[in-house]
């Protein structure tokens, strides 16, 4: 990897991005036990807002600093669960699945918990 989400083959280049990524790690991390959705990052009267299916990426930022690949997800968990096994079940398969389906390495996942919710 050669940085900016970019991978090289003999073929030529291969350049995924920001909400490529953005997207698989929303789709990998609703997945998991415990969260409710996603938030948008901004809280509204102190409230976070749970964003629909449609906009999934928007509770996610996926950057590079240098050669890592940083993915930083905006969640709302369920009431009753423990938020630190969460946290580390959507870190582990967040980076799994970006991992294995795109080829670049995921150095750092952060999770902020935003909210909590009763389902």
């Amino acid at each position: 990897m050669t940085g900016k989400n970019t991978i090289k083959t003999e073929l030529g280049e291969i350049v995924i991005s920001k909400e490529v990524i953005a997207l698989l790690a929303g789709m990998a991390a609703v997945e998991c036990y415990g969260i409710v959705g996603m938030a948008s990052g901004r809280l509204r009267d102190g409230i976070a807002e749970l964003l629909k299916r449609e906009n999934i990426s928007r509770g996610i930022k996926a950057h590079t600093e240098g050669d890592r690949l940083v993915i930083e997800l905006n969640v709302i968990v369920g009431y009753g669960t423990k938020i630190s096994e969460v946290g580390q079940n959507v870190v582990e398969k967040v980076r799994y699945v970006v991992e294995n389906l795109t080829g670049l390495k995921v150095n750092e996942v952060k999770i902020n918990v935003q909210g909590v919710r009763v389902v």
